[in-house]
Formats: C-alpha cells, structure tokens, sequence
C-alpha cells in the first residue's frame, strides 16, 4: 500500500500521442517553466485556495469549504470558465490523488495498454512520487509488462534522473529553442540542463523520443533547424525526433496572436532535417491546423 499523494491535473485513460502504442496519460500539476507556447497554461499553477474561480463556475461545481477548495466532477460540465478565471494559471479541478490510487487506474485499463506516460505541467517537480509509481508498476503482478514513461521539460538535474533511473523506462524530452536566448524568451530558463538532460538519457539508454516545437519565423528558421540538426546528430543521426506544429488553441498572451504553423511548412522543415542525416524525424499523423 502506497498512500502517498500528488497534484493530478487529468488522466487520460487512452492516449496514442504520448508516447508509443496505446498509453495511459497522467498530468501532473506544476511546472516551472512559463512557455510562451504552452496550450495547457492552467498545469503550470498550484491552487492556493484563493476562491476566485468560485463564482465563476456555472454549475456549481467548486466550493471553498474551510478554507480549502473542493471541486465536485459530478456537477462540471467542463466548460473550463474556472480555469480562464484563476490569476496564477492553476486548475481548481486538480485531485490529490494516491498511488495506490493510479495502480488501480492502471489495473482498471490494463487489457487496453501498452504502457504509462506521467506528463503534465511538469512531471518531475513531484520527483519522489514519480518513482513511486513506477516502484508500485513493478511490484504489481498485474502491471507487468507496461512500460512507463516520461514526458519532461529536462530541467531536471542529472542527480535526478540519476535517482529516478531505476523506476522508469525511457523519456520524451522537449527542447523549445537550441539557441540559449531564445530558449530564456520562450521558457523563462536557460536550455543548459534540457541539453544536458537529452545527452545523459542518450548514455543511459533512456532516451526516447527528442520533441521540438515548430513556431513560424522562430524555430523554423534556417539557422534554428540547422542547430537542431547538430544537436540530435551530436546524440545519434537515428535518435527520434517529433516535431510539434505550433498552434494557438490555449495559448495566452502574445503568443496567442503568433501565425499557426502550416502543414506545408512543417514538412519542409522534415525535409530540411532529413537532407542533414537525421533518420526518424516523425511529424503530427493528426493535423490541428
């Protein structure tokens, strides 16, 4: 038994875009990035029971009760009205949750999984409850066989991944920008420890999947797809690369405004890469433009 508990922003019983084959998705709450692109803004925040999204709320649905927010499922019809209202970019709809909690989620939907993704908001800010989970997959006769992963922003120091090796089986690593300036512009951080992240996943085997958002006139450029090139050659020309098209749904502030990105132009980006040596460069198979 494992009552330990975290932030969970939403589950996804059934996903085929986080990671390979048919995956169980877990979004956990917090992150410390601030990207300028991020379409699920309201992972980043945790609730601090302010109550300003009470009344926005037509249903009824959330409550501050002793000081403390309760949100009722039964009653949301998912409009999102509280989201749009909270100042720091939180989701009142969040549960606490367990462990045990997720294993049983897990057990519930084993027959139709290949695998556990724990994405979010940024998975790794709840580092000990990250491993956690994937101790309690392995001690669970049921869940033998699922693979978990990891989708992580990389700021994660390597002590980290170090300590949380043993417990999962391979990440998927967002790098926004190759060029340290734009990287500040678009996360707020430096992109020192996403490099460093995606090399020391490579050596450890534990490296699955590179992930590069496209943004037209910002990411796409000759110069930023030529470094991008450089880098995941650095790791393996074979190393899998998913670029990710920029687009506006969720988006909040100036970037809201930012043109989408094209399917035309992303698959010349594809083909720029490709032209360098990169072996597995994967595009959206859905296009949201």
């Amino acid at each position: 038994m494992n009552s330990s508990r975290a932030k969970i922003s939403r589950v996804y019983p059934f996903s085929v875009v986080d990671g390979p084959g048919a995956r169980l998705a877990i979004f956990l709450q917090g992150c410390q990035f601030r990207c300028a692109i991020c379409h699920n803004p309201h992972t980043q925040g945790i609730c601090d029971d302010c109550g300003l999204c009470v009344p926005a709320c037509p249903r009824g649905a959330l409550r501050l009760e002793s000081g403390r927010m309760e949100f009722r499922a039964d009653l949301c019809d998912h409009c999102d009205a509280c989201l749009r209202a909270c100042p720091i970019d939180a989701n009142p709809m969040a549960q606490d949750m367990s462990v045990d909690d997720l294993l049983a989620l897990m057990r519930r939907y084993r027959p139709f999984l290949e695998g556990v993704t724990v994405s979010g908001g940024e998975p790794t800010m709840q580092l000990k409850f990250l491993a956690w989970v994937g101790q309690g997959m392995r001690e669970t006769p049921e869940l033998q066989g699922l693979t978990l992963f990891v989708d992580s922003n990389g700021h994660l120091p390597e002590s980290g991944w170090r300590a949380l090796a043993p417990h999962f089986d391979a990440a998927m690593i967002d790098v926004k920008a190759l060029d340290p300036a734009l990287h500040r512009r678009l996360t707020g951080f430096d992109n020192a420890r996403p490099l460093a992240s995606a090399r020391w996943l490579k050596w450890a085997g534990k490296l699955y999947e590179l992930r590069a958002p496209l943004i037209p006139g910002v990411t796409d450029t000759d110069a930023a797809l030529d470094a991008l090139a450089g880098f995941v050659r650095e790791l393996g020309a074979d190393q899998r690369l998913r670029l990710n098209a920029f687009q506006r749904h969720g988006v909040k502030g100036e970037a809201a405004n930012w043109p989408a990105m094209t399917r035309e132009r992303l698959e010349a980006a594809a083909a720029r890469l490709r032209g360098q040596g990169l072996e597995n460069v994967a595009t959206p198979s859905v296009y949201l433009g």
